[in-house]
C-alpha cells in the first residue's frame, strides 16, 4: 500500500499542497488578526462586499462570453477581452453626443438604451468577424494554432482602435438618474451598482435559459459535443458556432456598459484586466459551464474587494489594496489545487480523459 501510494504522489503533489497550505494559513491566520483588531465594523465590511458584487457582476458578463465559445470549441479566446472593449469605446462617441444635444439627461432610459444597443452590436458584430476571418479556417488545426491567432487578433484589435480612436482617454458623461444611493433595508447602496448587479444576474438567466431551454441552445449543446455528429444529424455547424460568437460578444458589450457605470472612462487598452480577469472567474467557476462562470465572478470580485483588507490588514502591511489583484489570483491557485476542474466543473476522470 505505501509503495502505491508512493507511485501516485509526486513530489509535484507534494510541492503544490504545500503551497495551498501555504496560502490557507495566510488566509486564515490575517483574517483572525484582522477581526481582532476591529478596525472596521459590520457597515464597513458591508460596503467592501457590495463593492465586490458589482465588480463581479462586470466580469460575470466578460466570463459568460469565455466560457461559452469555449463549451461549443474548446478553444480560449483571448481576444475577447478586445470584443468587450470595443462596445462602449465605440457607443462613447454616441453618449458625448447626445449628452451635447441635452437629450442625454432628458431622456436618459432612452439614452443608455440607444447606448447599450450600439455596445452590444459592435461587440456581437466584431465577435462573428472575428469568428469567420480567424478562427474558422483553423477549426482543425492543432489547439495551439488559434490559441496564438486569438492572442495575436487581441493585438490587432487594440491597436487598430488606438489608430482610429486614439490613444487618449474619453469620459462617459454622467447620468443624473444613477447619482446618489437607494437605501436597501437600513443600507444606502450606489445606484450604479444595484444596476450593475441585477443586470448582471438578469443577463447570466437569460443566458442560462436561451442554453438549456431553447432549440438553438440545444444545438449549440449537440455541436460542443461532437461537431462532426452534430453535421450529420441536420445541424448547421458554422451557424450555430457564429450564434456562439454573437451572443458572447453582445455579452461582453454589455458588461462594457456596466463597466462604464462604474468606472466611466474608455480607452484602447481597457479590456485587457477586466477580460484576464474575467477569464479567472471563469476557471475559478468552471469554464464551459454558465452558472460557474457567473459564481465564479461574484467569488473573484468579493475576493478583490474584501480580501486586502482581510487577509492583509491585521498583519501590519500599510497599504493592502494595492495588493488586491495578487490575493485574488493567488486565491484562485488554492481553489484551483483543492478542485482543478473549477468550483462547478465537470470532474474528468483519469478513463474519460
Amino acid at each position: 500500500m505505501l509503495r502505491t501510494l508512493r507511485q501516485r504522489i509526486t513530489v509535484a503533489d507534494i510541492v503544490v499542497w504545500i503551497i495551498g497550505l501555504a496560502i490557507a494559513f495566510v488566509v486564515v491566520y490575517g483574517s483572525i488578526k484582522t477581526l481582532q483588531a476591529g478596525k472596521y465594523d459590520a457597515r464597513v465590511w458591508i460596503d467592501l462586499t457590495i463593492t465586490g458584487l458589482a465588480l463581479g457582476g462586470v466580469y460575470a458578463l466578460i466570463a459568460l462570453g469565455y466560457t461559452i465559445v469555449y463549451g461549443v470549441l474548446k478553444m480560449i479566446n483571448f481576444a475577447h477581452s478586445e470584443i468587450f472593449m470595443s462596445g462602449p469605446f465605440t457607443a462613447v462617441f454616441l453618449a458625448l453626443a447626445l449628452n451635447k444635444s441635452g437629450f442625454w439627461n432628458s431622456h436618459p432610459f432612452i439614452s443608455i438604451l440607444l447606448v447599450t444597443i450600439l455596445a452590444a452590436v459592435v461587440s456581437s458584430t466584431l465577435a462573428i468577424l472575428l469568428e469567420k476571418i480567424a478562427y474558422r479556417p483553423l477549426r482543425y488545426a492543432p489547439r495551439l494554432v488559434p490559441l496564438i491567432t486569438a492572442i495575436g487578433a487581441s493585438f490587432f484589435l487594440q491597436y487598430a482602435f488606438r489608430g482610429f480612436f486614439g490613444s487618449g482617454l474619453q469620459a462617459y458623461p454622467e447620468l443624473d438618474i444613477l447619482k446618489g444611493t437607494w437605501t436597501i433595508g437600513s443600507i444606502p447602496v450606489y445606484k450604479t451598482q444595484v444596476v450593475v448587479i441585477v443586470s448582471a444576474l438578469i443577463m447570466m438567466l437569460i443566458l442560462y435559459g436561451f442554453v438549456m431551454l431553447t432549440k438553438m441552445g440545444k444545438a449549440m449543446r449537440a455541436v460542443s459535443e461532437d461537431k462532426d455528429v452534430a453535421g450529420l444529424m441536420g445541424i448547421d455547424v458554422d451557424r450555430i458556432i457564429s450564434t456562439t460568437f454573437a451572443v458572447g460578444g453582445a455579452a461582453a458589450g454589455l458588461g462594457g456598459i456596466l463597466y462604464i457605470l462604474l468606472f466611466p472612462v474608455v480607452h484602447f487598452f481597457m479590456g485587457f484586466i477586466p477580460g484576464l480577469k474575467a477569464f479567472t472567474a471563469a476557471v475559478l467557476g468552471g469554464i464551459g459551464n454558465v452558472p460557474g462562470a457567473f459564481l465564479g465572478a461574484m467569488i473573484l470580485g468579493i475576493l478583490e474587494a474584501v480580501g486586502p483588507s482581510l487577509f492583509l490588514n491585521g498583519m501590519g502591511i500599510a497599504a493592502p489594496y494595492q495588493l488586491k489583484d495578487a490575493i485574488a489570483f493567488t486565491i484562485l491557485v488554492f481553489i484551483l489545487i483543492i478542485r482543478p476542474s473549477g468550483i462547478l466543473g465537470e470532474r474528468i476522470t483519469q478513463t474519460k480523459a
